[in-house]
């Protein structure tokens, strides 16, 4: 039997958070959540929990209405539940965050904001690194403030080893586009650069000056474990070349009106 699509609902904007829910990030998890009530925009989330046991979802999280958690019945690994977890999507827009990172008040809304306004694919926020002291630091992307054509982001890319053109947790994004684009990539690490090419190559978007995405700094982050370094180069020399040949592929097919005139 298939099961009917879900309809949308008043919120319009669903945040996917990928979770082992490991006992010294649940504290994290918590502070994203009052990230998350903090929001000036209606919103949904959908917890995907990664082979964890979901029991050790903290309680105001797990008593949430606007929280929907995702079970898996054992670990994926976060590209896979991410991807997952898109499946529960039934807003018009979706956007990505980390367990263990924070969301500014304002973050959903001028995003939302402005991609109401302008009909674009996505809208991106810039992002600052949130230091063990409480301070921040704004992430200086390659990609410049301001509207970039469909394929355009990926150019901001030098070199497999160079700084990455966007973050995955600073875009919102069309939930078709995303889906489209075929959500995270088969990575073991680096699946988020994928999607940002997918995204980006598909659809014009903006850059906006405004700090949407607080990513936390702290001893328990994926990228300060021993052995992140072991795939790095080849997760990142894979998903350049995806943007870069997935911009050229779609740079050669015929505009709508030469389709429509031939």
């Amino acid at each position: 039997m298939e099961t009917a699509l879900p309809t949308h609902t008043s919120a319009p904007i669903t945040v996917v958070i990928a979770t082992q829910l490991r006992p010294e990030r649940l504290v994290y998890l918590e502070a994203m959540h009052a990230s998350l009530m903090a929001q000036t925009v209606p919103w949904e989330a959908v917890l995907a929990v990664d082979g964890s046991n979901p029991a050790l979802v903290p309680k105001a999280i797990a008593e949430d209405p606007r929280v929907r958690i995702l079970a898996l019945p054992r670990p994926v690994g976060a590209a896979s539940a991410r991807n997952l977890a898109l499946n529960l999507v039934r807003t018009p827009l979706v956007a990505y965050a980390d367990d263990d990172d924070l969301l500014p008040a304002d973050s959903l809304e001028v995003r939302y904001r402005r991609i109401t306004d302008t009909g674009l694919g996505w809208v991106a926020g810039r992002l600052a690194d949130l230091l063990p002291d409480g301070t921040t630091k704004i992430w200086e992307c390659p990609t410049p403030v301001g509207v970039h054509q469909r394929g355009e982001v990926s150019k901001y890319w030098a070199s497999p080893s160079a700084q990455i053109p966007l973050g995955q947790t600073m875009l919102l994004a069309r939930t078709e586009l995303v889906r489209a684009a075929g959500g995270h990539g088969g990575l073991p690490q680096g699946e988020d650069f994928v999607m940002v090419n997918g995204v980006t190559c598909l659809a014009p978007g903006e850059l906006l000056p405004d700090t949407v995405y607080l990513y936390r700094k702290h001893a328990h982050q994926m990228t300060a474990a021993a052995d992140f370094d072991e795939l790095e180069s080849s997760a990142r020399e894979f998903a350049w070349r995806h943007g870069r040949h997935l911009s050229a592929a779609l740079a050669c097919l015929p505009s709508p009106d030469l389709e429509a005139a031939a």
